[in-house]
């Protein structure tokens, strides 16, 4: 009893800090992101992976899908980087979501993979290494409104302060769904034959830690 009261009591004090700096960007905080990306031509930019399960992509990785593809249409980003490795299901987030952007129209030829990442910090820490190794100079973070405020706080103290953000702007998001189609994707191709997730690998204390970025691997994409 008292082991559990002092996990609950950490997670407490370290939660709490967290939950302040991590507050979902308002509407008009999306806009204004926007209009600013809309002004810049990024090399590539990041889109992280998220839990899901065997059946299909879930409506938050789909949103992300979506508005890569706006920002590459629109010419605001050559790239596009998906992350995330086969975490909780035995199918890579990264593959998953490349599978998806192909069959909505993304051109294999502009779509790369981090395949390691399993925690929203390590998608960006181990995507940003990957695209700097590849000659990407100018990267940018795309993702919703909660992760990319989160992941602000944690790149610019771990990252780079180079990387800029551009939060999903929902009011774009929803004028585009009478052509947001849900494809049929061939899943197998991310299975992971290898796979055991992640809540038999580590403990929840651990996972914790590895969600505040404590459990970077710095040799990845060295």
């Amino acid at each position: 009893m008292k082991s559990t009261t002092l996990k609950l009591a950490l997670i407490c004090l370290v939660a709490c800090p967290l939950l302040f700096t991590s507050c979902m960007y308002s509407k008009k905080q999306c806009q204004k992101s926007y209009a600013k990306a809309a002004k810049e031509t990024y090399d590539i930019i990041i889109v992280p992976g998220a839990p899901m399960d065997n059946k299909s992509l879930n409506k938050v990785l789909q949103a992300r899908i979506y508005w890569a593809k706006y920002l590459f249409d629109k010419g605001i980003t050559k790239n596009i980087m998906f992350s995330g490795s086969a975490v909780y299901s035995p199918y890579y987030e990264a593959k998953m979501m490349a599978l998806f952007a192909e069959a909505i129209g993304i051109p294999k030829e502009n779509i790369y993979l981090e395949t390691k990442a399993e925690h929203s910090t390590e998608n960006i820490y181990y995507s940003y290494k990957h695209a700097k190794n590849l000659g990407f100079k100018k990267i940018a973070l795309a993702t919703d409104p909660f992760q990319a405020k989160f992941l602000n706080v944690f790149m610019n103290k771990n990252v780079s302060k180079d990387i800029a953000s551009t939060p999903i702007d929902f009011t774009i998001i929803k004028s585009m769904k009478s052509i947001m189609v849900t494809p049929n994707i061939d899943k197998e191709k991310a299975f992971d034959e290898n796979f055991v997730s992640i809540t038999e690998r580590e403990s929840f204390m651990k996972r914790f830690r590895g969600t505040l970025g404590k459990n970077l691997n710095k040799t990845y994409y060295e």
